[in-house]
């Protein structure tokens, strides 16, 4: 349960706030670039949604559920030996900060490869998708 919070927060970290509800914030230039899956799910049939876009769509977003879930098991495994390090009443420094480090590089992964499935959901949507998404967005942040 813990991985999953650890993941869910870095989900909603940066590029993930994009598919925070509201859409993206003013604070995020990066995600007011991109769509969030459930906004282009949400409005499907307003920017005319093909049944290809649709299928390629859900295969991006499988194969990042596919590739968060074997970091999470990775990222399991690296926080425990983290854990294990902090737990002596004196901690080996170097090692405590380097056990850090590769728990943040799986972090950094899953960061990474939520971007990536932004970027390839937006690269699959029209322009003028991408415009009456962007409109539909605006609307329902009450026109921000």
């Amino acid at each position: 349960m813990k991985v999953l919070m650890v993941v869910l927060t870095a989900l909603s970290l940066g590029t993930a706030a994009a598919a925070m509800p509201g859409g993206p914030t003013p604070e995020d230039p990066i995600a007011a670039q991109l769509f969030p899956p459930e906004a282009v799910m949400q409005h499907q049939k307003r920017i005319h949604l093909t049944d290809a876009q649709r299928r390629s769509i859900t295969g991006a977003i499988s194969s990042l559920q596919a590739r968060v879930l074997e970091i999470q098991w990775a990222m399991q495994d690296e926080q425990q030996k983290l854990v294990e390090l902090l737990g002596p009443s004196q901690v080996d420094e170097a090692a405590a900060v380097a056990q850090a480090g590769r728990v943040m590089e799986l972090e950094r992964q899953v960061k990474q490869a939520h971007l990536g499935a932004l970027i390839r959901i937006k690269n699959l949507l029209t322009r003028e998708q991408q415009t009456q998404l962007r409109a539909l967005q605006s609307r329902a942040d009450g026109g921000k």
